[in-house]
């Protein structure tokens, strides 16, 4: 990393620098609830306080809560306690933690207003830092399992496996299931019930954006062609249908990149891309290892270890112009990761109906 121009993190719209710290390394031990690699701290300037949380001044100094997800605690305690100590040291503070697997919040008490700020702020980046090596809970989505889709995907399986079965890596698990087939908007590390119902509150308020796009109908689709993400035809990982509105405007474009513009303002997602990319996942590499593994919605994810790529280039000549049909999209979702609902899409806790 560049020292003159070090990474930066955005919390609640603040902008912090990331400076390097050489890493410590322990010996593990059993016994030890958090035993796990001491986490990176974040060193921060000591001008660089928080404006995030509300300080309330108490009869013995000032007192700040932070809303932290019990699976974070750890984060901040840190091996034996270290990273806590560390921090109370540093901002000579006291840093009170609710007890393993029960949320509530980390209060942060202090004699001096600024030593409170500064506390609060670290515990903010730590957190931010953790939080995105967590793998994505939830995602926003449009669902393409209808019935006529879901028979257009079962003819093309059985025909791709009928007529190019002989080719490298071409084989019945890495296909899809049809039952979830559908477009990734963005993902979402929602690590508590509060995170989730703050989730569907603003996919809520984005109720008013997708009425006007939708002009309160549901919009007619059509699910034609195929294409595949990487450079090389014969090393493809993902297979992914082409849909479109059938009267050829970008509203769900619209859509999608304005619903990750709202998420990303709320600090609930992370952009990865300028524009969503909007792709239906026919064929994932991901699935020849694991029957359970997911389509992540994007190139960006970082899934990539030891796949076994198949060739894609005759799949791509016979099927190139597949159509797989029509169907009317009426909502968007908030889906939750590896679970299943009644009619074997992904359950979802929150949604916005088009019309």
């Amino acid at each position: 990393m560049d020292v003159l121009r070090p990474a930066l993190i955005n919390i609640n719209g603040r902008i912090y620098r990331r400076n390097a710290v050489k890493e410590e390394q322990f010996e593990e031990e059993e016994d030890d609830f958090y035993h796990e690699e001491r986490p990176e701290y974040e060193e921060l300037a000591t001008d660089e306080v928080c404006e995030s949380q509300l300080i309330e001044e108490t009869d013995k100094g000032f007192r700040c809560s932070i809303d932290v997800p019990s699976v974070l605690y750890k984060y901040i305690i840190g091996k034996k306690g270290e990273t806590r100590k560390r921090l109370e040291t540093d901002t000579k503070t006291s840093i009170n933690i609710p007890k393993p697997g029960i949320e509530g919040q980390i209060v942060i008490t202090g004699s001096q207003k600024s030593g409170v700020s500064s506390a609060a702020t670290r515990v903010e980046v730590l957190m931010d830092s953790f939080r995105r090596k967590q793998p994505f809970t939830h995602f926003l989505s449009f669902a393409l399992n209808d019935p006529q889709i879901q028979e257009g995907f079962h003819a093309f399986k059985a025909k791709v496996l009928e007529q190019c079965s002989q080719d490298n890596g071409v084989d019945e698990s890495i296909f899809q299931n049809p039952s979830k087939l559908h477009l990734t908007v963005g993902t979402l590390v929602l690590l508590n019930q509060t995170e989730v119902d703050k989730a569907c509150d603003h996919l809520q308020e984005f109720r008013h954006v997708i009425k006007d796009l939708t002009e309160g109908k549901p919009l007619p689709m059509e699910v034609t062609g195929i294409e595949y993400m990487n450079d090389d035809p014969a090393m493809v990982d993902v297979l992914y249908a082409k849909v479109a509105l059938k009267d050829h405007s970008d509203r769900l474009q619209v859509m999608a990149d304005r619903l990750v513009e709202h998420f990303v303002s709320a600090g609930l997602m992370v952009r990865e891309w300028d524009k969503v990319k909007l792709h239906g996942t026919l064929m994932n590499t991901l699935f020849r290892k694991d029957s359970t593994a997911e389509d992540s919605g994007g190139p960006g994810r970082k899934n990539m270890r030891d796949r076994e790529s198949f060739d894609a280039r005759n799949i791509l000549k016979t099927f190139g112009s597949y159509r797989f049909g029509e169907f009317q999209l009426s909502s968007v979702q908030l889906s939750q990761r590896y679970s299943t609902d009644c009619t074997g899409y992904y359950s979802s806790a929150g949604s916005v109906s088009f019309a």
